[in-house]
């Protein structure tokens, strides 16, 4: 795997692009000169836990021969104060499904994605404790 960044400005304004040929902007806060024209780093690393993990949500239901007709994914973090990195201690996931979905099989496969399949999540459980919920909505 390999991404490439591209400075776009004098400050922390960065282009950056992957194999996918997208591109998704990055950029510092306000408060250290940054002008909000991109995701921060670690919101980008919030970003990759939804999405790897909606993907595998996704596969897992599809097979289970779910149909999904509505998917949205909210992530709360808490890093470590005062330390430098500061790295997420904990994390919370919610999955909001609707369609005519079978709450056990919607529960199993958020389990196996968070627990077993999603690359990110595996990562992130190195240095955080990562909760999840769902519900599911008409």
């Amino acid at each position: 795997m390999e991404v490439n960044l591209t400075r776009v400005d004098q400050d922390f304004h960065f282009a950056a692009t992957g194999a996918s040929g997208v591109e998704i902007n990055i950029d510092g806060s306000p408060e250290i000169g940054g002008h909000n024209a991109g995701a921060r780093p670690m919101e980008l690393l919030l970003m990759g836990l939804g999405g790897c993990s909606a993907i595998d949500i996704i596969q897992i239901l599809k097979k289970k021969r779910q149909q999904i007709d509505s998917f949205k994914i909210n992530v709360k973090a808490e890093r470590t104060p005062g330390e430098v990195p500061s790295l997420f201690k904990e994390i919370h996931i919610h999955f909001i499904l609707g369609g005519p979905l079978e709450e056990a099989k919607v529960q199993q496969a958020i389990q196996l994605s968070m627990d077993k399949y999603c690359s990110v999540a595996a990562i992130l459980y190195k240095t955080a404790t990562i909760n999840y919920s769902f519900e599911l909505v008409k």
